[in-house]
């Protein structure tokens, strides 16, 4: 396997990513886009599906989303749903002028808040063939509700109102506002956010998997743009296409990968991974290995014969 660095436009943003290469002589092969958490790069998690699924046989594309790691875009930071989206369909228009790729086989994998965003940018655009999700999560739901559906009802309102200051105190030339996504220590983080907040914080902020390029703050321009963002509501736009929604048994946001799974139509699959948890599935060899082996054979096996379109 080979990887080489490589840079896209995005609606007039720069992207940098990382373009995977299976080893060996061969025709033009299916290729996969990989989308990372939202505060992730393209280093981590999306980096190493991007690398196993090559080591199987396809070309895969890991990318830092716009305004983070180390693709252009001001302010830094800030987490645009419908710009992620377009990362994601901008990605596909990279693949497809490739010399190593099929563009009658590009499919999309997209991992936590990627998840959310391939579901819309599948939904648009055919040239999308197959998608998967590993650990799929609604960033506007959890922003609304918490990870688990069980957030006090005041807390989006009071982000609300800093994101409406914020608006207004760049407008008066004092800069951009942001706010810190992870706590400072792993103990507030557990009192915060439980078993799920504190491997978010291990995963982010310790040796386990932190980048310096991984974000550690998003804007408050974020909140109000996340707030509306429904990345399941047109699930049902991606048949005939197969999609595939993987999600541990102990993720805390495993309702929302089941609900967005009833809703789509056929075909689908529903894998379910015994013992993980959501943030086990970024890394741990234990639930990524079969993680891939299952994705590895779902594209395999809708890339081998007729593509629906």
């Amino acid at each position: 396997m080979n990887s080489m660095n490589v840079t896209f436009d995005s609606a007039g943003i720069p992207l940098a990513g990382r373009l995977y290469l299976p080893g060996g002589e061969a025709a033009a092969r299916p290729a996969i886009v990989v989308g990372h958490p939202a505060s992730g790069v393209k280093e981590q998690a999306a980096g190493l599906y991007a690398s196993r699924l090559a080591e199987r046989g396809f070309v895969t594309l890991a990318f830092d989303a716009a305004y983070q790691g180390e693709s252009g875009g001001q302010p830094r930071g800030l987490e645009d749903p419908a710009h992620r989206v377009e990362d994601l369909r901008a990605a596909v228009s990279f693949l497809s002028t490739r010399p190593e790729v099929d563009p009658e086989r590009i499919g999309a994998l997209g991992i936590c808040a990627s998840g959310g965003y391939v579901v819309p940018a599948v939904a648009t655009d055919h040239r999308i063939r197959a998608v998967a999700t590993v650990s799929a999560a609604d960033i506007g739901r959890q922003f609304r509700n918490g990870a688990d559906d069980t957030q006090d009802p005041a807390v989006l309102p009071s982000m609300l109102d800093a994101a409406a200051a914020a608006r207004t105190a760049e407008a008066r030339g004092e800069g951009i506002g942001s706010f810190p996504i992870f706590p400072a220590t792993a103990e507030e983080a557990r009192a915060q956010g439980g078993q799920h907040g504190f491997e978010g914080f291990e995963y982010y902020c310790t040796d386990r998997a932190r980048h310096p390029r991984s974000a550690k703050e998003f804007t408050w321009s974020s909140i109000d743009r996340i707030a509306t963002f429904e990345p399941f509501r047109f699930i049902t736009m991606i048949a005939p296409r197969p999609l595939l929604m993987i999600v541990g048994t102990e993720a805390v946001t495993q309702h929302m990968t089941t609900e967005a799974f009833h809703d789509a139509q056929e075909p689908k699959e529903l894998h379910r991974i015994d013992g993980a948890s959501h943030v086990d599935l970024y890394d741990k060899p234990e639930y990524v290995g079969p993680a891939v082996e299952k994705l590895a054979g779902f594209f395999g096996t809708q890339f081998a014969g007729d593509v629906p379109h």
